[in-house]
């Protein structure tokens, strides 16, 4: 993309670029790295494929792989042949075929990537299935496309008014048209099975278009929309995650994890994809420790664990009689207390063995490098305080026969008695 190219084709553009680097300025050229997409950030779109062999060229003879990577409205991705041995380049806007009439989409992946691309996602390369490229999309196809996209938040909203009105369990979380606006796909989430035959038909006629429904996961809905985690981050799903692997309670019990499903939950309202991402590390370490379900038998009763440290190597114990009362013990400590079990002795007590932890004071970071309070305007000044007081004490009259043995009538240094300070009144005739 070039500053030379319609307003048109940069606002499509702009609409897929997420990052500010590469995003277009306000008279439509791009600003930042200028790299317009193919940065290899990673964040100007969903799921992008760092293309490490742009600058390497092919061996003498050997054409280039005839497959590119097209992607389509919120990350959805297509393997398409270029038949016509167009030159194609990432970043290309072409009209890819589709059934019925034509779609429009960009160009992410060209030359052997993709072939690494289609073994990985399990695509056959000599698969009849594989549709063509028809051309580069000229600048009718894309402001076609373009009126297109624009219908799609407003049909979204009419669609869920209609999906209500027939009392269907259903959320209609996405739009997205075609780009010869011949038709609508409408992405929708059910618990249950949903008779839409209906609602199909309202559809027809508010909209004036081909109407498919198409349903999808709770995950694979978080994935198109995209959005933010608890972490701060942008979902993983929607950025860099391609497959989504089951995820059980029990890795989060590995882990040691509160079960609250408010924690554990993402915005898919299913477990968290991230609780498998330190799993494999929770169960080797594990491997080194004795059964969570160990019993110690000791003279004072009988213990069980009650918590397990992998990075420092302790584990902590309870009698079962006082749970209140953990002890902290190495795992060297409790393995041998197992061997005297096994032995059929019992261990005097867990006191024994147990570490002694030493509590840190903790660290007061208040005033650290010697700044001032931050609630000090929060408290009342004081010097204003005093300048009140002697304010309301110098509206009293002046009283003559109050004095310290000077003479009340000095008018060079007035003293009244104590710590108030009486006006003179220089203008007033002397008795």
């Amino acid at each position: 993309m070039s500053s030379s190219l319609p307003l048109a084709t940069i606002n499509i553009y702009s609409s897929f670029m997420a990052c500010n680097s590469c995003s277009t300025s306000d008279g439509g050229a791009p600003k930042g790295c200028k790299n317009n997409g193919t940065c290899g950030t990673d964040s100007c779109n969903k799921l992008t494929v760092f293309d490490w062999l742009a600058n390497m060229s092919l061996p003498s003879g050997q054409e280039p792989f005839d497959c590119v990577e097209v992607r389509f409205k919120n990350g959805r991705k297509e393997f398409y042949r270029n038949s016509e041995k167009l030159t194609l380049s990432i970043g290309d806007i072409v009209a890819t075929e589709a059934s019925p009439g034509h779609d429009i989409g960009i160009v992410t992946l060209t030359g052997e990537l993709v072939r690494v691309q289609m073994k990985k996602k399990g695509v056959s390369i000599t698969s009849p299935e594989i549709t063509k490229i028809y051309r580069k999309a000229s600048q009718k196809d894309i402001d076609i496309w373009s009126n297109a996209r624009d219908k799609e938040e407003p049909m979204k909203v009419r669609a869920r008014e209609l999906a209500i009105s027939h009392n269907l369990e259903m959320k209609i979380s996405d739009i997205e048209f075609q780009g010869d606006g011949s038709k609508a796909t409408f992405y929708y989430t059910a618990n249950d099975r949903v008779d839409f035959r209906l609602l199909i038909k309202d559809f027809a006629k508010a909209f004036s278009t081909r109407i498919e429904m198409k349903q999808v996961g709770f995950r694979q809905e978080a994935s198109r929309l995209g959005g933010i985690g608890s972490c701060g981050r942008e979902l993983c799903c929607s950025t860099w995650l391609t497959d989504f692997r089951s995820v059980n309670t029990s890795a989060a019990r590995y882990q040691q994890l509160s079960l609250n499903p408010q924690k554990l939950a993402g915005q898919c309202g299913k477990l968290k994809c991230c609780l498998n991402y330190e799993l494999d590390t929770y169960m080797d370490a594990l491997q080194d420790f004795p059964s969570f379900d160990t019993k110690l038998v000791t003279e004072k009763g009988d213990a069980i664990c009650q918590k397990q440290d992998i990075f420092k190597g302790l584990m902590w114990f309870a009698y079962t009689n006082n749970f209140a009362q953990w002890h902290v013990l190495k795992i060297e400590q409790v393995r041998e207390i197992i061997e005297e079990n096994k032995l059929k002795n019992k261990v005097s007590s867990l006191e024994d063995y147990a570490l002694e932890i030493v509590v840190e004071p903790e660290k007061d970071f208040n005033n650290a490098m010697g700044q001032e309070s931050l609630t000090r305007f929060d408290q009342p000044n004081r010097k204003k305080k005093n300048n009140k007081k002697r304010k309301t004490s110098g509206d009293k009259k002046p009283n003559p026969t109050q004095g310290n043995g000077n003479n009340s009538n000095n008018n060079n240094n007035p003293r009244p008695a104590g710590n108030k300070i009486i006006p003179v009144n220089r203008n007033e005739p002397k008795k």
